[in-house]
């Protein structure tokens, strides 16, 4: 017969606490926008979310046994995730180090980037910090490789970019901070 043990006190709890504290321990750079943003987004999932979530809970329970609904169990999971998202955001809310736009020379985070590839095509970007990031609207992370080439740089200046295919050149054609 096989024994099941179950861990208890600050050995169950130790490996979680560490993995915890040692994600917290890092400031994350942000910019001013992206912070905003983030309280926003939060309100929203403890407002409407929530309360949209509630609602689905409610016509669930009001058509009788839970025990087999597969709408009570998708409003159960939706609120688990809803409130793990919460907790998430609300970390890196704690945890931003909000850089000011503009506050050094050259590139830095909240800077909107225009950019010439060898081809002659430009390329726009605004550099952010980590959790900002949103490819799709031209929001890269002063992590990435094109965003650690740009780090400083001015108008005019040409720099390099360990891209997958290779390295890419890209000349900085004007630098803004909106």
């Amino acid at each position: 017969m096989a024994h099941a043990f179950r861990a208890r006190g600050a050995l169950a709890a130790a490996p979680r606490e560490r993995l915890y504290w040692s994600a917290m321990a890092e400031k994350m750079k942000m910019t001013r926008k992206g912070y905003d943003q983030l309280k926003k987004t939060i309100e929203h999932l403890k407002t409407t979310r929530r309360e949209q979530i509630s609602a689905d809970m409610g016509v669930a329970i009001a058509d009788g046994d839970l025990r087999e609904s597969a709408a009570y169990d998708q409003a159960r999971m939706d609120q688990s995730e809803n409130e793990a998202r919460i907790l998430e955001l609300e970390d890196q809310l704690e945890n931003a180090l909000i850089i000011e736009e503009g506050a050094q020379d050259g590139v830095t985070l909240g800077a909107h980037v225009v950019l010439q590839d060898g081809t002659g095509r430009e390329h726009r970007f605004e550099i952010v910090g980590t959790y900002e990031v949103d490819i799709l609207k031209g929001k890269i992370s002063d992590q990435s490789p094109i965003g650690q080439a740009l780090a400083g740089s001015r108008v005019g200046d040409t720099v390099s970019v360990q891209m997958p295919r290779g390295t890419q050149e890209f000349k900085v054609l004007s630098v803004s901070y909106e």
